[in-house]
This record gives structure tokens, sequence and C-alpha cells, in this order.
């Protein structure tokens, strides 16, 4: 019955002091992340209202327009695109397996091992991987879009794989079991219940490799090399907005170290549009 009571005023103060502490621990946390975004439009914004800067490519020339970054917008979407196809649904399905079949057995906890290993993998040695295997060995060798795809998908691979994993835990064991007491097969509790109910944590992984994979520089510089003309073409070398940051804030000239900016700032919106995106067809999704 005291469990029912008044709440007592040292309760009263202890909830009181933790919603403070924790209130002072989300505003410490949103410091760094406001003063990003803040120097980022301050430095970038000049250049992004530039209409040339979203209708041309690099021009390379030291005086006169330097350009814009058209190319390198396209060639992300391109390269991460393709990683994306390669890596989410080989992670999906690593963590179903891991989940619904393979549960705590030996081969299970092995899998388990390795895609812990790989997610502590600095992404300068899965491009060095790629360049090894694929750029300076063997009949197709050379640097190429699709080789950045690949190495990118190995730096997304263990994030969706650790990621759906968790999600999946979180299912409800009920809903399987009351499933397959209505006589469904293992197949389709996964695919019509399993899977929708975990939806939303799948996307929300899904865009955390996405958002990685997306600022990635140094698998690139070993896989795709870089390219200032535009191209639709992954068999050959390709511009990308990490590239383009990386090599513009490197130069002595204010203007380009400003569309460095401006490409970071680009950057930031693409990651934000997708995932808003992602949030509006995940939730629509859930409620169909």
């Amino acid at each position: 019955m005291s469990a029912l009571g008044p709440i007592s005023t040292r309760r009263r103060l202890t909830d009181k002091t933790a919603r403070t502490v924790v209130l002072i621990g989300a505003a410490i946390a949103l410091i760094p992340l406001v003063l990003v975004l803040f120097y980022v439009l301050k430095r970038g914004l000049g250049a992004f209202l530039n209409v040339d800067f979203f209708t041309q490519d690099p021009s390379g020339r030291f005086l006169g327009n330097p350009g814009g970054i058209r190319s390198a917008i396209l060639g992300t979407i391109e390269i991460v695109g393709l990683a994306t196809i390669i890596a989410i649904p080989i992670g999906i399905g690593l963590a179903l397996y891991l989940v619904e079949f393979g549960k705590n057995s030996l081969f299970a906890r092995v899998v388990r091992y390795f895609v812990d290993v790989l997610s502590g993998v600095p992404s300068i040695v899965f491009g060095l991987f790629i360049y090894i295997t694929l750029v300076v060995s063997g009949a197709i060798s050379g640097f190429a879009g699709w080789k950045g795809s690949i190495a990118l998908s190995l730096l997304m691979l263990p994030i969706v794989t650790r990621a759906s994993e968790v999600v999946l835990n979180l299912v409800p064991n009920e809903l399987r079991e009351a499933a397959l007491a209505l006589g469904s097969p293992r197949w389709r509790v996964v695919a019509r219940v399993v899977l929708p109910s975990a939806l939303p944590g799948l996307v929300t992984g899904s865009l955390l490799a996405i958002a990685r994979a997306a600022g990635e520089t140094a698998p690139l510089l070993f896989t795709v090399l870089g390219a200032k003309a535009l191209t639709l073409n992954l068999g050959d070398q390709m511009n990308s907005l990490p590239l383009q940051i990386f090599n513009d804030v490197r130069e002595a000239q204010d203007r380009l170290v400003d569309r460095a900016w401006a490409s970071a700032l680009t950057l930031i919106l693409m990651i934000l549009i997708l995932n808003v995106a992602a949030r509006f067809v995940s939730r629509r999704n859930r409620f169909a």
C-alpha cells in the first residue's frame, strides 16, 4: 500500500535532479553538432547559393571560374548507390540467419566474431584490400567506380549486420510463435511478420551505414582515384564529394576552399534528405 501513497518530497527531488542531469547531458551533446553545422553553413553557404555550383563540373583552371560539383554529386550517388545494393541485402540476410536460424550455433558465433572484427577495421584497410586485389593485379586492373563501391560495401556490411541483428532480436517471440501456430512456414513468418515488425529499425541501421560510407575518402583514393569530368560509367574513374572535398581543401585559393565547405554542406543535405525520405517510407509501411 505504501507504493500507492502520495509521492514523497525526496522522490520528487530525485526525479527532478535526474531529469535536469539528462537535459544538461543532451544539451552538451548537441553543442558540437550545432557548432559543426553553423561553421559549415558559414563557410560554404556563399558558394552553395551559386547556380553554377550544381550545374558545372570542376574546371581545373587556376584562374577564372573554378566550376561546380555536378560530377561529384552524381558520382557519389552512383558509387554509394551500388554499395548500398550490395551491402544492405547481404547484411540483413546475414542478420536474419544469425537471429532466426543460426542462433547460438558454433558457425553463428564465428560469424558474429568476424563481423565484430570487421566493424573495427579502419576504412583505409578496405581500400588497400580492393587496391591490391582488383586495381593493381589481375585482368581487371585499373581504377573504377565499381571497385570503390565494393570497398564501401565492405565498410557498410558489418554496420548493417550488427544493427539489423539487434533490431531483429527486439521482435517479440510471441509474434513468431503465433504465426507458426497458425501453420505458416518459417520463411513466411520471417517475410510477413518479422521483417515488417523490424522495418523501422532496419531502415535506421541501413541509413547509418549509408551515411558512414558516403563520407569516406580513403577507400575511394585507392579504388576510384577521381576525375573532374562528368562520367556515369562505373567502369571508369569517377569523381565524388569526399574526393572533391579532399582535393579542394588542400588548395591555396580561398575560392576552392569555399567550394570544399559547400561540398561538405551538400553532402550533409543529401544525407538529411535520404533520412527524411526513408523515415517517411518506413512509417507509411508500418501503419499500412
